[in-house]
């Protein structure tokens, strides 16, 4: 983890998350999310539906990609809004980079394009698991207040 010590400017690039996501991780997301669908954990139920593996379940993308966001801003810093797009399907044993840029700054928030990349055997970038993908932050404080 590296936290951003000055105040963000547009074009600044967002200390970078990568997880390799194990089918341990996969159940106990499930479990936190009560989303229990077989294609999430079960190896032989995904193997009959001709998959590589079980499916990592697409909202953990968005949890890596606000961890991010609060590893490098900081704890005095909200994820107000977060959109974003799946194009890849992810298997249990893939690792994940997830990666941003800094598109627009204000006094009390900042915005940033985001993506998550699916890491190939040789650790370059693959394909891309999420894109595109947008992020609000708030600065200070939940409704947008000053920072302490």
């Amino acid at each position: 983890m590296t936290s951003q010590t000055a105040p963000p400017a547009v074009g600044d690039i967002v200390a970078r998350l990568e997880r390799t996501i194990t089918l341990t991780d996969m159940v106990a997301y499930a479990g936190a999310t009560w989303d229990w669908h077989q294609l999430h954990y079960d190896t032989a139920y995904a193997a009959a539906k001709g998959l590589p593996g079980p499916i990592v379940d697409g909202q953990v993308f968005g949890a890596y990609l606000v961890e991010m966001l609060q590893d490098w801003l900081g704890p005095d810093c909200f994820v107000q809004t977060l959109d974003f797009s799946f194009r890849n399907l992810v298997f249990a044993g893939e690792t994940v980079r997830c990666t941003g840029e800094v598109t627009a700054v204000d006094d009390d928030a900042v915005e940033v394009a985001l993506a998550v990349t699916i890491v190939g055997v040789d650790g370059a970038d693959d394909r891309f698991a999420v894109k595109p993908a947008t992020a609000r932050v708030l600065l200070g404080t939940a409704d947008g207040g000053s920072r302490p």
